[in-house]
């Protein structure tokens, strides 16, 4: 104890116990987001480093500021020990800050809170937002893929995958092997919601715990799979979709289309040998087709990779690519692959986010979709109404 009173060692506190105080704790998490900046100090003018972002333990996650930190590249999902940091309130939440007085470590995956299933309210999936913790789902495993990502300079495994109950479906990102298999039912907890293009995401890692149940009530996989079409008006109205089905007619073509050159480490669009993430580098060729498709309701855009532009257009990559040779105007290419779409009814099953440019959605398959002339009619009578 301290000649003011305080504890010269700091309490350690879970992160869902965390309150505004003037006495210094000690947290242990991991940074799920970060941002490093500068701020100009008043004072001097002078430049100050800091890092924001949000950490979590598996109890709750927390603002926090950590002001001068240190120089070498701090990575998301980093855990560390953080003694004598200062709580404040930030917009009515507590916030944690790092100060020069704080003594910031590395942590183990042991140190943090084991999530105890029983001691979690159970969530239905239309219920998860953004940032939620300390909950549990019981859920139907609708599909798991395989993917290798960097962290840092570690390569990391993620699987990647969706996963629903009755009221609905959600995309699940596990950073660790539960050995999940399409079909099965599990009661997971220990997990948190995070955002990703602008949908819920149920992200897991070692913390969680998954555990196999008997769950007859959940709907099989096959059915959560599927989704009766829909509007693109309902489909903005429910700001996409982790499984969607969309029907309309060809309208538009977006740049970049066709042949595109991509960066070998992110995949995206490479302009001039520039990647607006790794700066220059040797892109690969590739094809894609940003197709335009309205229903009368509403417009969304197809993002179609190689394969279903290929089939769409009828032109391989490398037919593409000696066409190209010959004449290297790319836009000429991209020409050729609207006009070969332009007026295509297409029926689009997949996901679809919103973002401010409107909802894309990212095709699992797409159909020619056969018009029924009659039911057409009948309709466009049903709207004009019976003459006089």
């Amino acid at each position: 104890m301290t000649a003011d009173g305080t504890p010269s060692t700091p309490a350690e506190v879970r992160l869902r116990d965390v309150r505004p105080t003037t006495v210094p704790i000690e947290v242990v998490g991991t940074i799920i987001s970060l941002e490093r900046k500068e701020i100009t100090r008043r004072s001097d003018g002078l430049r100050r480093p800091l890092l924001s972002g949000r950490l979590s333990d598996g109890t709750a996650t927390v603002r926090f500021t950590w002001w001068d930190p240190p120089r070498e590249t701090i990575d998301r999902g980093t855990i560390l020990r953080a003694t004598g940091v200062e709580v404040t309130e930030f917009r009515g939440r507590p916030e944690l800050t790092f100060t020069w007085r704080t003594r910031v470590g590395p942590a183990g995956p042991a140190e943090l809170p084991l999530a105890d299933p029983n001691a979690t309210p159970r969530m239905a999936v239309h219920e998860l937002r953004p940032s939620d913790e300390g909950f549990r789902v019981e859920v139907r495993v609708v599909r798991v893929t395989e993917r290798t990502v960097s962290v840092g300079e570690e390569r990391r495994v993620v699987y990647d995958g969706l996963v629903g109950d009755r009221s609905g479906v959600v995309a699940l990102s596990a950073w660790s092997d539960f050995a999940l298999k399409v079909g099965e039912s599990v009661r997971i907890a220990g997990g948190y919601v995070r955002a990703f293009r602008g949908r819920p995401q149920l992200v897991v890692d070692e913390r969680a715990t998954v555990t196999r149940i008997a769950a007859p009530d959940l709907p099989e996989a096959a059915e959560l799979a599927r989704s009766p079409l829909r509007t693109i008006a309902q489909l903005e109205d429910a700001g996409g979709g982790e499984v969607v089905a969309v029907e309309g007619i060809v309208v538009g073509l977006l740049p970049p289309s066709g042949v595109v050159y991509r960066c070998p480490s992110c995949r995206r669009s490479v302009t001039s040998g520039i990647c607006r993430i790794h700066g220059q580098v040797e892109g690969y060729v590739d094809l894609r087709a940003r197709i335009v498709l309205d229903d009368g309701t509403g417009a969304v855009t197809i993002s179609a990779g190689r394969a279903a532009t290929e089939e769409l257009w009828g032109v391989s990559l490398e037919e593409a690519r000696l066409r190209l040779r010959e004449q290297p105007d790319p836009t000429v290419l991209e020409e050729e692959l609207f006009e070969a779409l332009l007026g295509r009814r297409l029926r689009i099953r997949g996901s679809a986010t919103q973002d401010d440019f409107g909802i894309t959605v990212h095709p699992e398959s797409i159909e020619r979709a056969e018009v029924d002339l009659d039911a057409a009619a009948d309709e466009l009578g049903a709207r004009v109404g019976p003459r006089n």
